[in-house]
């Protein structure tokens, strides 16, 4: 009996059958392209409001003008470059430090502002055309993305930036009176390790100024880490640090708005001058009294609640399970570093720090979920998180006397339900890592599969036979090893070994 040989699907332009999951993934990607765009769009408008410039400018002048940041545009590059071969990386890092000398020499001839880092931007912005100009299919996807994740590091800072600088305008008053109240529940935490710092200064001081402010440098090694593998591999990973580090850039200033907190030092100490209500911070605890908005000053930013730097801290550490010992041992020491500094410097109160705990874990939850597949166990975790934090929140704001008068209660209380939410979470993601590991792995686009696999390969039936007899006089049946094909209008270029 004669069987109707099997139809081979049509391939795309690298020479691979078309995944089923690429379109919806591109119209993701399309979505939250527009979205962004739009959202910065928005921001940049009401900042020219308040009269000043937006991120938008900010990161436009940077092509021409001094930047702001040197190491925050080479930051940019290092993750665009994860997407090109080491000859490529060499030459870009040698094309940006010679626009970089250039420009040095054109400022120091002129006497302008010296800085370095156009060089950087612009090497990012090449890879964006020669991927629009020179590539296509998956290449150039790949490199768009390189390109946009390079980009979007240095415009979160920029937009983080703006962020600020509308909380000061727009929020007229602060809420730490009640923030301090509700804080007695946990003992006065930013009270206790301001003192600590301030008896073992300058030694401890000065390594938590160093831990505080490279966690930006950090967390990039650790992002860099998880995607060592994308030039080899010709594809991001589904989720790394990098996606909820932005997202949690993008969402808690948000809070900022609806919470507006300046912190003890500017509250309570020296940093608030004629604003603070006294100087109070680190030796003198606040009263408890009857909290009320406290009017303060239009340039300092309202960003303590939640801490976004213990969210940030939170996210490395847990990123960084899944690396070496001596990455494991860093991201721990950053960790309890950061939180240590944000209380130990009165930019946060404890309470921020539970806050910031839940809101890092939330949104880790949420992006882990939406690139692995949405699950019960998630879902559960996302609502879980959400409302935990929103209550504390809401008690934070409305019941911060009762609070600090039963500290037995309420401080008990909060730990026991932020580490609930770590509880969920660590449960939630162990087994989430199980089911993912028992999955069957991708294939890498271009791999050829191994010889002994090859040579055990047997038709499982006469079609199967028939499909690989076609596919093997039309050509079409493999791949170069390259990721392009052996037809004669193939456009990609070959990506060189790493």
């Amino acid at each position: 009996m004669m069987t109707e040989p099997t139809r081979i699907p049509p391939r795309d332009d690298r020479g691979t059958q078309p995944a089923p999951w690429r379109r919806p993934r591109v119209v993701l990607w399309t979505a939250a392209g527009v979205v962004t765009l739009g959202f910065l769009v928005a921001l940049e408008i009401v900042a020219r409001g308040y009269g000043f410039s937006g991120p938008i400018t900010e990161q436009s002048r940077e092509v021409i003008f001094a930047p702001e940041s040197g190491p925050l545009l080479y930051g940019g590059l290092a993750l665009t470059m994860v997407v090109l071969t080491w000859r490529q990386r060499l030459i870009a890092l040698g094309v940006a430090a010679g626009v970089d000398i250039v420009f040095f020499l054109v400022r120091w001839a002129l006497d302008a502002d010296m800085n370095f880092g156009n060089g950087a931007l612009w090497v990012v912005l090449g890879v964006a055309v020669l991927g629009l100009t020179r590539r296509t299919g998956h290449e150039r996807t790949l490199l768009l993305k390189g390109t946009g994740l390079g980009l979007l590091l240095v415009a979160g800072h920029k937009t983080g930036d703006t962020w600020l600088l509308i909380t000061s305008k727009t929020r007229a008053t602060v809420l730490d009176a009640y923030v301090a109240a509700a804080d007695h529940a946990l003992a006065d935490p930013s009270w206790l390790v301001g003192r600590f710092l301030n008896a073992t200064a300058p030694v401890s001081t000065g390594i938590l100024h160093v831990v505080y402010g490279q966690l930006p440098l950090a967390a990039a090694l650790v992002g860099l880490y998880q995607l060592r593998r994308v030039a080899v591999e010709r594809r991001f990973p589904a989720h790394h640090l990098v996606r909820t580090f932005l997202m949690i850039g993008l969402l808690g200033p948000a809070i900022y708005m609806i919470f507006p907190v300046v912190g003890p030092v500017f509250a309570y100490g020296t940093d608030g001058g004629a604003w603070a209500t006294a100087n109070l911070w680190p030796d003198t605890l606040p009263p408890v009294t009857d909290p009320r908005p406290i009017p303060f000053d239009g340039i300092t930013p309202r960003n303590c609640m939640p801490s976004l730097h213990t969210a940030w801290a939170v996210t490395l550490f847990v990123h960084s399970r899944d690396g070496s010992r001596a990455m494991r041992w860093a991201g721990t020491f950053w960790l309890v570093g950061t939180l240590t500094a944000t209380l130990g410097f009165g930019y946060h109160y404890g309470a921020d720090l539970l806050a910031g705990v839940v809101f890092a874990l939330t949104i880790e939850t949420a992006m882990r979920c939406s690139a692995h597949g949405w699950d019960r166990a998630g879902v559960r975790l996302v609502a879980l998180g959400t409302t935990v934090f929103a209550a504390l929140l809401a008690s934070y704001r409305w019941l911060p006397t009762e609070m600090a008068a039963r500290p037995w209660l309420f401080g008990p209380l909060l730990l026991l339900v932020t580490g609930a939410v770590i509880y969920a979470y660590v449960r939630t993601a162990r087994a989430a890592r199980a089911a993912r590991e028992r999955e069957p792995k991708p294939e890498v686009p271009g791999q050829r599969p191994a010889p002994e696999a090859e040579e055990s390969a047997e038709p499982a039936d006469p079609t199967d036979a028939a499909g690989a007899a076609e596919a093997a006089t039309t050509g079409t049946g493999t791949t170069t090893g390259t990721g392009t094909t052996g037809e004669s209008g193939a456009t990609d270029a070959k990506p060189e070994l790493v």
